[in-house]
């Protein structure tokens, strides 16, 4: 478990769009995502991925954002509230991108099996300009860093809430370090 590790902001939507507005709870369903989200659903509900393949398994069922990357772009001028980038949940405390594939967050009596990285797309720079640069970074080896977030399923559904503590189980075995889903 990791200590200090909350949920800062909560967000839904019940249309396709790339903002989500703001909100204090949000009821998760076991394998199906965030209740009235426009992303619930057992197979792919992004409209670009329904369009190559509807029948996919949806491993985009909840989308989860570090606070610490809002402050980091609050210090280079973009001004970010929760559900402004598409996400779900905004985390505080947690290393949410070097988590492996198949991390569990345990959020109130709920449960999400982190899937992978939201690859950062072209409605961020359309939403803000400038905005979509911040979105990656090159590591030395010039592997790229996408920090816009990790995507998730809920294994156990259930209400969670602003400032509930975030517990954090790691994977048996191997880990495998999160792709772009």
């Amino acid at each position: 478990m990791v200590t200090g590790a909350h949920v800062a902001g909560l967000a839904m939507s019940g249309r396709h769009g790339f903002s989500k507005e703001p909100c204090d709870h949000l009821t998760l369903v076991e394998g199906l995502g965030v209740e009235g989200d426009a992303h619930e659903g057992a197979t792919v509900q992004h409209l670009s991925r329904v369009r190559i393949d509807p029948t996919q398994p949806n491993l985009r069922q909840v989308h989860l954002i570090h606070a610490e990357l809002f402050d980091e772009l609050s210090a280079k001028g973009f001004a970010l509230r929760a559900g402004d980038l598409g996400e779900n949940v905004l985390t505080r405390g947690i290393d949410l991108l070097g988590l492996p594939e198949g991390a569990r967050l345990t959020i109130g009596g709920a449960v999400i099996r982190i899937t992978g990285l939201r690859n950062p797309c072209r409605q961020i720079e359309a939403f803000m300009p400038g905005l979509l640069a911040q979105m990656i970074d090159k590591r030395s080896d010039g592997s790229l860093v996408r920090k816009c977030g990790v995507m998730g399923i809920v294994e156990t559904g259930g209400l969670i809430a602003r400032g509930d503590m975030i517990e954090i189980r790691l994977p048996e075995g191997p880990r495998r370090p999160l792709e772009p889903v």
